[in-house]
Order: C-alpha cells, then structure tokens, then sequence
C-alpha cells in the first residue's frame, strides 16, 4: 500500500526521483499514464494488469468507454528506476501533468501520482472545504 506525501524536483531532462517508501512497492518495471485531476498514475505491474482487465471488460459501443480507454492507454509508459532512483517522464505526460520543477509524489492506496506542486496545492485547497461533505457521502461504500 502506497501512502504518504513527498516534495521533489523535475530536472530539465524529465527525470525525478521516486521516493524510496515507493521503489519497493512499484518493483523493477510499472507502468505510468495519463491521472484523473490533472496528474500522472503510477501503478505496480500487478496492479496495472487488474486495472486492464477491468478497462478490457468495458463495452466497446460506450463511447464514454471508448474516450475513458483511449486516454488511459495511450499515455501510457512502462517505467524502471535508474541506480539514482529516478524515471524519465516523457515530455506529452509531463506537458498533461504541467510538471515542470517543483512535484509533489503521494501515495493513494494502490497506485502513486505525480503532481505540479501548483496544481496539488490548488486541489488541496479546493478540497479541504469540502471533504466533510465527501466523507459524509462515502457512507454510501461502507467506510
């Protein structure tokens, strides 16, 4: 399980450092691709076949399907960690994600993101006045 928030840099090059608490988790290669909110999802191998088989399972005649598909797969990219302990995020995920110095890596349960410190410290702003009311709505799951 992924949890946790971190501070690190881009460099000019797209590379940025995994934090250690993730390396062990994501393994030797794990696929990164397009997020939801303006960031990037990192997944472990295993996780990524599960979330593929679901996504596999969608109706082809949806064209929500379709769109939600398509966005996810093609932006995706496997990813190994360098002897620094760094990826390469290609420059289209890093254009999506407008991570360009400052990054915020977290963990959220299975999957880690990779954000814009600007555009996480926005979410976070904007979802703290409301998180009540989304917790409150998450007795519907059970939680």
């Amino acid at each position: 399980m992924f949890m946790g928030e971190f501070q690190h840099t881009i460099d000019a090059k797209g590379r940025i450092i995994v934090p250690a608490k993730f390396r062990e988790g994501l393994g030797d290669m794990f696929v990164v691709t397009r997020g939801l909110d303006q960031c990037l999802f990192a997944y472990p191998m295993n996780e990524w076949r599960i979330l593929e088989d679901k996504l596999k399972k969608l109706p082809l005649t949806k064209k929500d399907a379709r769109a939600f598909t398509r966005f996810f797969f093609s932006g995706a990219v496997e990813c190994e960690v360098d002897k620094q302990g760094r990826i390469n995020i290609p420059a289209p995920l890093r254009k999506y994600a407008t991570l360009d110095k400052d990054c915020v890596v977290i963990g959220v349960s299975n999957r880690i993101e990779f954000w814009s410190t600007n555009e996480w410290e926005a979410y976070v702003e904007g979802s703290e006045e409301s998180f009540a009311e989304i917790a409150e709505n998450m007795l519907d799951f059970d939680i």
